[in-house]
């Protein structure tokens, strides 16, 4: 008796590698509904507030130092190892590197790029923006304050808001941005919401930023990732863009897709070959000479194309194939003289 084996997890997950790409009937894109539009305007209320509060060296910027003088590298020093680790998944470069792996992985298997292209608006803005409010305000960090109580504004600093925060918040935020399933969408923001929490602890642990730095750079990736729906149109024509230079790129270099040929006909058959005397007077002396007459040929196909069996039309041959000779010497017929038997 033969039975199947089970495929176990492994299995399945090879199977599904080894099949060919499929782009989904219907790819869900985000849209900027109203709920959308409301959470994008508190958040940048909650940003211009933090601003504002650390620039009139509010109550926020005294708790600042009052982190910074607890020193919590010093308190729990037996996690410093970790966080030392932890803090990595805010870097830009090992975590874009990441999650560009797997969304190009993606748009191969969905035959579209705009994962890519979306992670690349994401990280353009990130730049953009974070960049220029860090160079803006330009706020020194823990390490190089100068002043107790001061909030160090205007200093030439670069580290409010959190890079490595709003890093964090943009860049596994992306994940449940593209998530095809609301409920992936739901878990992986949970996740990316951990995550980018985790991140900006970190660099309050270890003294790199204040507090207020952490709580702007959450406010500035979320502001990023709320605002991508205005991109999709940009997304989607850039998109057509680049597959159109890629169609144009592979005709100049002939790597399209061959022209179907047009289906052979019939053969065309050609006047037939009119026997002279002098083919007539050839035929007898082979004849004479060997017994079997030389074929004439009578009719000649045009060279066609060659086609498979399939494909070729059949044809049923009517009578003889043999043109009539009226001169010819059947098969059976003796060509010399039979010798007579002699006894012993």
């Amino acid at each position: 008796m033969r039975t199947e084996r089970n495929l176990t997890r492994l299995d399945r997950v090879f199977a599904r590698l080894d099949r060919e790409p499929e782009r989904p009937a219907h790819i869900d894109v985000p849209r900027m509904s109203r709920h959308r539009v409301a959470l994008f305007a508190g958040t940048l209320a909650f940003y211009l507030a933090i601003v504002w509060a650390v620039v009139i060296t509010s109550w926020l910027v005294r708790l600042d130092w009052q982190v910074m003088f607890f020193r919590p590298y010093q308190q729990w020093a037996g996690i410093h190892w970790f966080v030392d680790y932890y803090v990595v998944l805010g870097q830009r470069g090992p975590t874009a590197v990441m999650v560009a792996a797997w969304l190009g992985w993606r748009s191969w298997r969905q035959h579209t790029l705009r994962p890519l292209l979306t992670l690349g608006a994401s990280l353009l803005l990130l730049n953009s923006t974070v960049g220029a409010a860090k160079l803006g305000m330009g706020r020194l960090g823990p390490h190089y304050a100068t002043t107790i109580g001061a909030n160090e504004m205007g200093l030439g600093g670069d580290i409010f808001p959190s890079g490595h925060t709003a890093n964090a918040v943009v860049t596994w935020g992306i994940l449940a941005y593209l998530a095809s399933t609301p409920r992936a969408r739901r878990w992986l923001s949970a996740l990316s919401a951990v995550t980018s929490l985790g991140v900006g602890m970190a660099t309050v642990y270890l003294g790199t930023h204040w507090l207020s730095d952490v709580l702007l750079g959450w406010a500035a990736g979320l502001l990023i990732l709320l605002a991508l729906p205005w991109c999709e149109p940009l997304i989607a024509r850039a998109e057509v863009a680049l597959f159109d230079l890629r169609d144009r790129w592979r005709a100049r270099r002939g790597t399209l897709a061959p022209v179907p040929a047009a289906p052979v006909g019939a053969p065309v058959m050609i006047k037939p070959r009119t026997v002279t005397a002098q083919d007539e007077a050839a035929a007898r002396e082979t004849v004479s000479g060997t017994g079997r007459a030389a074929r004439t040929p009578a009719y000649h196909l045009a060279p066609v194309p060659h086609t498979t069996r399939g494909e070729r039309t059949p044809v049923t041959p009517i009578g003889s194939r043999r043109p009539p000779h009226a001169d010819r010497i059947p098969r059976s017929a003796p060509t010399s003289t039979a010798r007579p038997l002699t006894g012993n």
